[in-house]
């Protein structure tokens, strides 16, 4: 494989906080969302939920790719879910589900785990692992909790909670790599580049001004 030849990375995931992981430390992904029923997947145990999801959204969207002959391309699958009281909690199902959780959580902690699949679509080679890290709630009271639930933010994400936007304050501190928690753990996506014999500095971009084009700015090694 040429060692000019150019790398692509689809991001198979709706979330914007991903994206944004990958912006920030130099990617600039394609986005396909992959459509995948989570519901379809039952296990007692968080680590393989969240790297089955992950699995599962990668696959989904490599069946829509056509990758060209003259690009290398990556497909990257996350899922998280957070372990908490020996339960599985993903999204909340609606606003009393989240209020309920969030009375459960504060002063507490649990274990926010996302599974990462990434796929060499043109070699045909996968490299796959789970990231988890602790998260130390703040012990917030009943009106704090009411109007985090009243943004509508934790409906929208794994476990009811952020440490990226609104509820970054509910947070005393956590344990680990803290882009495990916003859902894409970039020390996690390099070992996996290594593992596929490419380097995370093949995938950094420069991004013109205004946003208008991309430039790649590393090469793959053959």
């Amino acid at each position: 494989m040429s060692e000019s030849l150019p790398l692509r990375l689809v991001l198979a995931s709706a979330s914007p906080a991903r994206r944004k992981s990958l912006q920030a430390a130099g990617i600039e992904p394609d986005v396909l969302v992959s459509g995948v029923d989570e519901s379809l997947v039952v296990t007692d145990r968080a680590e393989d939920l969240c790297l089955e999801l992950a699995r599962l959204k990668a696959q989904a969207v490599l069946t829509r790719l056509s990758p060209g002959v003259d690009q290398r391309m990556l497909v990257i699958g996350c899922d998280s879910v957070l372990a908490f009281d020996g339960e599985i909690l993903g999204k909340p199902a609606d606003p009393a589900d989240a209020t309920r959780r969030w009375h459960r959580m504060r002063g507490r902690s649990g274990v926010l785990h996302s599974g990462h699949c990434l796929i060499d679509v043109t070699a045909g080679r996968r490299a796959e692992a789970v990231a988890s890290t602790t998260v130390h709630f703040a012990d917030i009271n009943d009106d704090e909790i009411a109007a985090y639930v009243a943004s509508g933010e934790p409906l929208a994400v794994a476990g009811a909670f952020t440490i990226d936007g609104l509820g970054g304050p509910f947070v005393e501190r956590i344990e680990g790599d803290p882009g495990t928690v916003v859902g894409l753990s970039m020390p996690l996506l390099r070992r996996l580049l290594a593992e596929l014999d490419l380097r995370i500095t093949d995938l950094w971009t420069k991004i013109e001004p205004g946003g208008q084009s991309v430039e790649p700015l590393g090469n793959v090694r053959s």
